[in-house]
């Protein structure tokens, strides 16, 4: 079977994105893993399905497998390029887009200048929630030794501030760190350097995919913990290895991740 698709990116975060509105694609996990290998396929850190939603107020369902063809529940930069997509190929005229992802509702804004701002929801603590294995909520946990911060952008997150996400040999330590019997689901690893209450690094190293050049959910957890701290103020961009990330959060509100979407390529594959 012969499949139209699209090659995006949000600051390097790449994606394969169907129109799956008709129902009529249905990809396994070995497939998936077959059209993410870069020398062999087409080449993504996730695929993205565009599916019909029945749900009154929804758009569409927003569907989400990562490299290794496992299904997660969310992806920051993941939700810009699917607003992008589905405005371009005409398959709404709508502004804000509603979609339906596993982990709830999400908002989609495209911008003038064709950036987009998500609302990204309320960051998740509740230990059983994230999932975590702790006994009770705190401001931090440990796994490895390392002091992190664990909560949930609707997948789970570790956050690790280190004084240079460049040389620090920490992040030698993510693959460790995502397994620990802790993490029921793994993680996401990310490791944060505050720069001054408005900028941070960020480097993030993905379940299912290894280091990614950008994580919008990473950035919005590492913000959400650096505020939590009380080492970031409400505004804060994101220096990511692919670019940068503005991201919005106040303690006890929504979190809002802004930042670009671009088209790469259109082709046709055989799965």
């Amino acid at each position: 079977m012969l499949i139209n698709f699209t090659k995006m990116h949000g600051l390097g975060n790449d994606f394969m994105v169907i129109d799956n509105t008709d129902g009529s694609i249905t990809l396994d996990a070995g497939q998936i893993t077959r059209l993410a290998r870069r020398n062999f396929g087409v080449g993504f850190d996730q695929l993205l399905m565009v599916e019909s939603s029945d749900t009154a107020g929804i758009d569409f369902r927003y569907v989400i497998y990562n490299a290794d063809g496992s299904e997660v529940a969310q992806c920051g930069n993941g939700a810009r390029c699917f607003a992008r997509f589905v405005r371009e190929k005409g398959l709404t005229s709508n502004n804000p887009i509603a979609v339906e992802t596993r982990s709830g509702a999400m908002h989609l804004l495209i911008n003038k200048d064709q950036t987009v701002r998500v609302d990204m929801g309320e960051p998740i603590f509740a230990p059983v929630n994230i999932p975590l294995k702790a006994d009770k909520q705190q401001p931090y946990y440990c796994i490895l030794g390392y002091e992190m911060g664990i909560l949930s952008m609707g997948n789970p997150h570790c956050v690790i501030k280190v004084d240079d996400v460049q040389l620090d040999k920490a992040i030698s330590d993510a693959p460790q760190i995502q397994h620990s019997h802790l993490l029921p689901e793994q993680a996401n690893i990310g490791f944060m350097e505050v720069v001054n209450r408005h900028t941070i690094r960020l480097r993030v190293y993905e379940r299912g995919t290894g280091e990614t050049l950008a994580c919008g959910s990473g950035a919005c957890a590492a913000v959400v913990y650096g505020v939590e701290r009380g080492w970031l103020d409400g505004e804060v961009v994101a220096h990511l290895t692919g670019g940068d990330a503005l991201i919005e959060y106040a303690q006890g509100g929504h979190v809002f991740l802004s930042g670009a979407a671009e088209f790469v390529f259109e082709g046709q594959v055989e799965v």
